[in-house]
């Protein structure tokens, strides 16, 4: 009989830090994020470890919530992307045969027909190895860099995004299998009858196709997506093939896990069509006390006040002015993102953290697990996430860049493959084989 098996992805971002916003600062962090060989190093390691995929995660704007202007995300090494990930994906593609490659790109701001075009050429430029990381994005900055001034509020987002995900499937389905024929001998270069308009018409998008790029490798690149509010996973349960979850503790993601299974259901989704990968943040020691001293350093790295610059950003709501001793989930907020606000009082509500301390907090981890201790006992953290059913997997997030993806690959790997968790060798060509193969 088969069984699970772990599914294992690592999250990038094209600048100083990912989750932990001391991560740049860290002695042994390579900030070459403007190079493109860096990228195919974290690539090739990657695929030694035999992950599922890598995502590059993505940014618009440079935050300024907080105090009207950009000054403490940009000056103290805050969250950006200081590349569009889109072409990376071409260039990890190249070095790599069977690893992921996830791209974020949002559906807020580009059309159907450039989505569906661009990430239809990536699927064949990597054989079949393609991930879209479908987000709406909330961000006014965010809007306005793309003039748009009054930026719709979630729900319209998501209802946005239906349609774009709707015309982007008509358009990838509008070249049926086989219709290049590239037959020199008969002049017959491609079948007409297996190419087919599209003429998609909704509220918010229309499209006529058909599209320009034949039919992908995989048909269309594994869906992934990120929403936490319940209209963000409604949308996640209709189309997603891979959650990315920022929970926190195990009975957190058994409850998101229990409930994206019951909105997948009334989709008429199974579970198993769905990977729920929930994200932590792994330091390795050699020993347990070499791990909690590399813990207490880094985690002295970050800057309370670019934790509560982000917390600004990721919610839209400016934090300045707001009192620093006052528990957070005392404070009364109205406005924002929802869903993001809800991720960050359920890791402070517990604690009855004040604004500062949950702002530290934030800076450290964004509220998500360090998954702390030796390499069995960071192998005995994950196993028993995973046999809890908490999830399916991990979304791993760097402390030390791009060390902690070597030391994980070195160490925690053959430690999962020996307890039978994870792959020793991937089972398919695609993402998509691999991500639903179960041994």
């Amino acid at each position: 009989m088969q069984h699970r098996m772990m599914h294992l992805v690592a999250f990038l971002l094209t600048g100083p830090t990912s989750h932990h916003h001391g991560m740049w600062r860290h002695p042994e962090t390579d900030n070459r994020f403007l190079e493109p060989d860096f990228y195919e190093h974290i690539a090739r390691v990657l695929e030694l470890g035999k992950f599922d995929a890598l995502f590059f995660a993505d940014v618009l704007s440079l935050a300024d919530f907080y105090k009207g202007n950009f000054d403490t995300v940009l000056g103290r090494g805050g969250q950006m992307a200081l590349l569009d990930p889109v072409p990376l994906i071409a260039i990890t593609a190249r070095v790599t045969q069977r690893l992921g490659l996830g791209v974020t790109v949002s559906t807020s701001f580009e059309q159907p027909f450039q989505l569906a075009r661009n990430l239809a050429t990536l699927d064949w430029l990597s054989k079949g190895r393609l991930a879209w990381n479908v987000v709406t994005t909330s961000g006014r900055s965010a809007a306005q860099n793309f003039g748009v001034d009054d930026h719709p509020e979630r729900d319209r987002r998501y209802d946005r995004a239906d349609e774009v995900l709707e015309a982007c499937t008509a358009l990838w389905k509008s070249w049926e299998d086989g219709a290049l024929v590239i037959d020199k001998a008969s002049g017959q270069f491609a079948d007409p009858a297996k190419v087919r308009y599209v003429n998609y018409s909704g509220n918010w998008i229309k499209t006529r196709g058909p599209l320009t790029v034949p039919r992908p490798p995989q048909g269309h690149p594994v869906i992934m997506q990120a929403g936490s509010s319940p209209r963000g996973r409604d949308f996640a349960a209709r189309w997603a093939e891979m959650i990315f979850t920022l929970q926190h503790a195990k009975p957190d993601m058994q409850a998101f896990r229990r409930d994206i299974s019951e909105r997948m259901d009334r989709y008429g989704r199974a579970p198993h069509a769905c990977a729920v990968l929930t994200s932590v943040d792994p330091i390795i020691g050699e020993t347990r006390s070499i791990a909690r001293e590399k813990q207490d350093f880094v985690n002295g790295l970050v800057d309370p006040e670019l934790g509560l610059a982000l917390i600004s950003s990721h919610i839209g709501i400016d934090l300045s002015d707001y009192p620093r001793d006052q528990p957070l989930a005392d404070i009364d907020i109205k406005e924002g993102s929802r869903g993001s606000l809800d991720v960050i009082l359920q890791g402070t509500r517990a604690g009855g953290l004040t604004l500062r301390e949950a702002a530290r907090h934030f800076a450290i981890s964004e509220l998500c697990p360090q998954i702390v201790g030796t390499p069995a006992d960071v192998a005995d953290q994950l196993q028993d996430l995973f046999e809890a059913e908490a999830c399916d997997g991990f979304v791993l997030t760097p402390t030390v860049f791009p060390g902690t993806f070597e030391q994980f690959v070195r160490s925690v790997v053959p430690e999962l493959q020996a307890r039978g968790l994870f792959r020793r060798e991937y089972a398919g060509a695609t993402l998509r084989e691999n991500l639903t193969a179960q041994c």
